[in-house]
């Protein structure tokens, strides 16, 4: 793969633009937002803007898409994006303080992704607590559109919303909520209505105080979805004997990693320092918390995707198989039965798991 400068690419743009799009750009936090702010919008394709909106545009010599942004009250900041680069993109951000943030892809092509998260997905969204946020570089795949919606909140206005959920409890708040520690993220499922309200807020018909109010609301009901899961995970509200907050905070980070990276899961020592424990708290934990081993969860997770690649009757058996790691059918029609109940052939025939 060959790597190219901002400075040299956008010199050499007018004249080389074929050779270019099969190059890698590498931008840091600094050039991506100078690009932005220097390029004049040609037009805004969802609507027209109001006085408090940010709206910014791709330069065209790295693709097309724009960028839409609007603070809907002090601690509350709601952006949406679409965008598709003309050749793969690299952004590299250093280690920084991070708000509570939300975010669910509508759309999202192979090679998005970033060092830690790897793959994004129109299937899991994003929750992510405050905190510090180690440097990563960020990847934007080469002709790959992607859209989304992303929400910034302060860490106060994130802890008044929570307390007044039904089962809210006072240990999640705290994995969520952090200052000078490492932040913990979470990648909640995608329901319709996660997706509808994602839709609704980029295509918003209002304009001016009503806008903002409604994107207000339209925020915490995603924020309410998104947190319902975690709320119905009596191990995330309620310590296990013995385990610290930040212990369990951790262990729940390294299993959301490795729900990001199934195809690619890190070793257990990098799983570790990415997290910021001990390869022996770890293991330990998901003993305590999940009731497997750390190889015993990727494999249950594995199983699961074939399940739905065959229940949507995406592939062969033998196919699945293979996607998931399994080389030998055999292996794979025991631990699938195991499992769920049923063989794989009457999962894909549409026999219902027992």
């Amino acid at each position: 793969m060959m790597l190219i400068s901002v400075v040299d690419y956008c010199n050499s743009f007018a004249s080389a633009l074929s050779v270019l799009t099969l190059m890698t750009l590498i931008l840091n936090s600094t050039d991506w937002a100078d690009l932005h702010q220097q390029t004049p919008p040609s037009g805004n394709p969802y609507g027209a803007l109001d006085e408090l909106d940010v709206y910014s545009e791709l330069p065209e010599y790295l693709g097309r898409g724009c960028t839409r942004a609007t603070e809907l009250q002090p601690g509350i900041w709601f952006e949406w994006a679409d965008w598709e680069f003309r050749q793969e993109c690299w952004v590299k951000w250093p280690d920084h303080e991070h708000l509570v943030q939300q975010m669910v892809w509508l759309a999202v092509g192979e090679g998005c992704g970033n060092d830690v998260y790897p793959s994004y997905s129109i299937h899991r969204s994003y929750l992510s607590g405050s905190g510090i946020a180690p440097g990563y570089t960020e990847r934007y795949g080469r002709s790959q559109r992607q859209v989304f919606v992303s929400i910034h909140l302060l860490p106060e206005v994130f802890a008044d919303f929570f307390v007044d959920l039904p089962g809210a409890h006072e240990a999640l708040l705290k994995v969520l909520v952090k200052q000078d520690e490492g932040k913990v993220s979470f990648f909640p499922p995608v329901t319709a209505a996660m997706r509808r309200l994602a839709q609704q807020m980029i295509r918003m018909p209002l304009q001016g105080e009503l806008r903002r109010l409604d994107l207000q609301e339209k925020v915490f009901e995603l924020l309410n979805l998104q947190l319902q899961p975690l709320l119905a995970d009596a191990r995330l509200c309620h310590l296990v004997p013995g385990c610290k907050t930040e212990s369990l905070a951790r262990i729940y980070h390294a299993r959301e990693l490795l729900v990001s990276r199934l195809n690619n899961p890190p070793a257990l020592s990098e799983l570790a320092s990415l997290v910021g424990t001990s390869d022996r708290t770890l293991r330990r934990g998901f003993r305590d918390l999940f009731g497997t081993t750390i190889v015993g969860f990727l494999m249950q997770q594995r199983l699961l995707q074939a399940k739905q690649m065959l229940r949507e009757r995406q592939c062969t058996v033998a196919e699945a198989a293979n996607c998931v790691g399994y080389s030998h059918f055999g292996h794979f029609a025991a631990a699938f039965k195991r499992q769920f109940g049923i063989t794989p052939s009457e999962c894909l025939a549409g026999r219902k798991v027992t």
